[in-house]
């Protein structure tokens, strides 16, 4: 019985060692592990220091914090919805496949876009209208700026998405975390619960630096004061026009270094 312990115990720790490599190879997933708690606690920190600092009622601060939740999944659903799309072709070892076809690395990311567009409407609406009997809250209220918003997060989140999967596609599966857990690292500098003003002085350009922090400060700004602020949207229209080029580029980049070093036949599980 001793001796079936004792190699029991070295198969425990020869796996232990296996994913213990796994993880020391692999920043991704290293980042992984540290910005949870990290995350958690300024964001929270953030948020509770902004109501109890406000001077609106409590029913405009849940009206917000709602509408906030809602946009925030709106920038979520549509990068997820993108980046999994591609990850499914990495799974299932297609990648290669698709691409010995005429198919070019652009109509990918356009037809990755058109898809989580799909998935993205179909997670936010039923949420929206279950709002509005449980909360008595409506973010269709906001009307045409609603969609305007929309748009510009859904652009936001699409570009998150490229830059994701290019780095998946020049790291290998070890970066796939990251569709998942790479946008809310961006979430405490997003201002999506509380203005850019609690931030501390010396980030908020970083802060202001994100298309989505001006939708959700426009937001704010057409719940708490009914108006649209055309400076906001402009600004995070501008900001994810060069982010998107950007993306574009390294996307372009690490496709091409993939298909060079056979890497687009052998990224897999």
């Amino acid at each position: 019985r001793q001796e079936l312990f004792m190699k029991s115990l070295i198969r425990i720790f020869a796996l232990v060692v296996r994913y213990f490599y796994l993880i020391k190879t692999s920043f991704p997933r290293i980042l992984e592990l540290m910005y949870w708690p990290t995350f958690q606690m300024i964001l929270w920190g953030l948020i509770s220091k902004h109501l109890t600092s406000a001077n609106d009622t409590l029913l405009q601060i849940g009206g917000v914090l709602i509408a906030g939740v809602l946009l925030w999944d709106v920038l979520f659903r549509s990068q997820l919805g993108f980046s999994l799309s591609f990850l499914e072709e990495i799974w299932s070892r297609n990648l290669g496949q698709l691409f010995v076809s005429p198919l070019r690395p652009l109509e990918m990311v356009f037809s990755l876009m058109t898809i989580s567009f799909i998935r993205t409407i179909i997670a936010i609406i039923p949420a929206a209208l279950l709002a509005i009997p449980l909360y008595s809250f409506s973010l269709f209220q906001m009307g045409i700026s609603l969609m305007l918003f929309f748009s510009s997060l859904l652009m936001t989140g699409w570009i998150l998405g490229i830059f994701i999967i290019a780095a998946i596609i020049r790291f290998g599966v070890s970066a796939e975390s990251l569709a998942w857990g790479a946008i809310f690292t961006l979430a405490p500098l997003s201002a999506v619960y509380y203005p850019v003003e609690t931030l501390p002085e010396w980030i908020r350009w970083l802060s202001l630096s994100f298309p989505q922090t001006y939708v959700f400060e426009g937001m704010r700004d057409v719940l708490f004061n009914n108006n649209f602020n055309t400076n906001y949207f402009l600004k995070s229209i501008i900001l994810n026009g060069l982010y998107a080029f950007i993306a574009i580029v390294v996307f372009l980049v690490s496709f091409e270094g993939a298909r060079k070093r056979g890497g687009l036949i052998n990224t897999g599980e």
